[in-house]
């Protein structure tokens, strides 16, 4: 299975209590068999909002690609078709970050890992 996570559950792996707030992914991350991703969007997402004041990422913002790289998982960057593609069907939500990840999704044949209630039911969300 090859995982694109949203930036909440690449969050909770920093904070180090993905097994607690999300088992299932969790255990699907621990598989050999998993490949997990997280887009270069959800850092981005994560260094505006850490210097907003408004999210503590539970580590230095220096620190978060290499954390990410050095338990397995494989960052992927944004690509100009990536923002200029849409997210199939048409996504409620008006943050632009959450519309890139399906996007992004799509473009390398991933299956989305989010607990955001507006992608949770798109095409391309795991089902859990």
């Amino acid at each position: 299975m090859r995982l694109l996570l949203d930036t909440r559950i690449v969050l909770a792996i920093l904070r180090k209590d993905a097994g607690a707030r999300f088992p299932e992914i969790a255990s699907l991350l621990g598989d050999s068999k998993t490949v997990g991703f997280v887009s270069v969007a959800s850092l981005w997402e994560t260094a505006i909002r850490a210097r907003l004041g408004t999210l503590d990422p539970g580590i230095p913002l220096e620190d978060i690609a290499g954390s990410l790289e050095e338990i397995g998982l494989i960052l992927l960057g944004i690509e100009i078709q990536h923002v200029i593609t849409a997210a199939d069907p048409e996504l409620e939500t008006r943050d632009p970050f959450d519309r890139l990840l399906p996007a992004r999704a799509r473009s390398k044949a991933l299956q989305l890992a989010t607990v955001d209630r507006l992608l949770v039911d798109h095409p391309l969300a795991l089902r859990l």
